[in-house]
């Protein structure tokens, strides 16, 4: 049974009511744990049914049937084409503001865990693994430093710019980037939706693929052997995935190298385009300034207005309110949750922000006074409105650079959050 008809057996029963209710006295958690056995033992016994009838009549088991049925693209997707299409299609997405490894993974995440198990086995068997598309490829190769393969821009905006503002935004980006959350460095360059960067974003993912394709058939270094958490560095995840192979270091730098090379021309590009920018506005600010020299020359004194900056953020909560921030994988929503929980510190405020992935939000929304969505999950806006209308949430939704913005900017973030109050 796959995830699809799970989730359409568990909506049927949950959405008719068809579950086991407690009374009002029994924890949330446990009600719930009862709430599942009806769906949970209905998805079971379908699957069990299924099973029976593949057994029956092909002699082998679901999933080794739907495995045999799937070969062809288990081994089309260890072509050049096959990763090609896999890694550009989850640039592309997100480069037009959709959450690519959320569109492409469920259809390469079978793959990607039935060759990691391969690979495994080949390994304790004392071969040397050979299957590509896995999820540490995934993870540290294709989408080295975060999709479109960006774990150096940050630093060529740190280190490279002239302009000051592309400055800025690589010297608070790089970090986060480094550890793979490179949303920052995607809605604050802005890279997303930014033509100059399309070619780039699309092509490094596919090259660095096509790089570690030649690294394992061609110079002989053994494929993945180990899942590891998507936040490690890649520099660091590589040689580890791959049990530390002395090919793997040696890659772990070509993939540094070659994504320096393949962005720095569109860095240049779009550099020097910021950097004009940002002198024509000194120059149009210079030009004011004169002008207001000669206005005041001209007029009586007034009295001066006071630079002294009187503080935007006022609280004015009655009382403890819990903010929940959703992202696609937990880690964008930290930027944002930290800023809030910093001001709320600062301030003495009675606010709370939690950090959380969407997708496994449903449970613990009733937790919750304020949702907020990053620009990744925007566009499911609709979808969890319905469910925060019935349990009277407030719900809302950031755009790229806002987001950015917010995070960079504790006070701006709890301004932002107490005006939806």
């Amino acid at each position: 049974m796959n995830d699809s008809g799970t989730v359409h057996i568990y909506k049927f029963f949950v959405t008719r009511e068809i579950i086991i209710t407690m009374p009002e006295e029994v924890p949330p958690n446990i009600s719930q744990a009862f709430a599942d056995i009806a769906p949970f033992a209905a998805t079971i016994s379908v699957t069990l049914l299924v099973d029976f009838v593949i057994r029956s009549t092909f002699g082998t088991s679901f999933a080794e049937w739907l495995i045999g049925i799937f070969q062809p693209l288990f081994t089309a997707s260890d072509g050049y084409l096959g990763l090609a299409i896999i890694a550009g299609a989850m640039s592309f997405f997100w480069f037009i503001g959709i959450h690519g490894p959320s569109i492409v993974r469920p259809a390469t995440s079978a793959v990607e865990y039935l060759n990691i198990d391969i690979n495994i086995q080949t390994h304790l068997a004392g071969g040397r693994a050979t299957k590509l598309l896995t999820d540490p490829a995934r993870a540290f190769v294709m989408t080295f430093g975060g999709t479109g393969a960006t774990l150096v821009v940050p630093y060529l905006f740190m280190f490279f710019s002239k302009s000051k503002r592309n400055k800025a935004v690589g010297k608070a980006t790089f970090i986060p980037s480094t550890f793979a959350v490179n949303e920052p460095i995607l809605f604050g360059a802005p890279i997303i939706l930014n033509p100059v960067f399309f070619i780039p974003f699309i092509l490094a993912p596919i090259i660095n693929i096509w790089i570690f394709k030649i690294f394992v058939e061609v110079l002989g270094m053994t494929a993945f052997i180990f899942v590891l958490p998507w936040t490690i560095p890649g520099p660091i995840g590589i040689p580890i995935a791959a049990g530390f192979h002395p090919l793997s270091f040696v890659l772990a730098l070509v993939l540094i190298v070659v994504d320096a090379l393949i962005y720095f021309p569109f860095f240049k590009v779009y550099d020097n385009q910021v950097y004009e920018d940002e002198l024509a506005a000194e120059t149009n600010k210079d030009e004011n300034k004169a002008i207001d020299v000669q206005e005041e020359n001209t007029v009586p004194n007034t009295p001066e207005i006071s630079d002294d900056v009187v503080p935007t953020t006022n609280i004015v909560l009655d009382d403890k309110k819990h903010v929940l921030v959703l992202c696609a994988g937990g880690g964008t929503s930290g930027l944002l949750s930290n800023a809030l929980n910093k001001a709320s510190e600062k301030y003495d405020a009675p606010l709370e922000a939690t950090a959380g992935s969407y997708g496994s939000h449903n449970d613990i929304l009733k937790d919750y006074d304020l949702v907020v969505l990053a620009p990744q999950v925007a566009s499911n806006y609709e979808t969890i409105k319905k469910d925060t209308d019935k349990l009277g949430i407030k719900l809302i939704k950031t755009k790229g650079q806002e987001y950015i913005s917010l995070t960079n900017d504790p006070e701006k973030a709890m301004d932002f959050v107490l005006d939806k109050f």
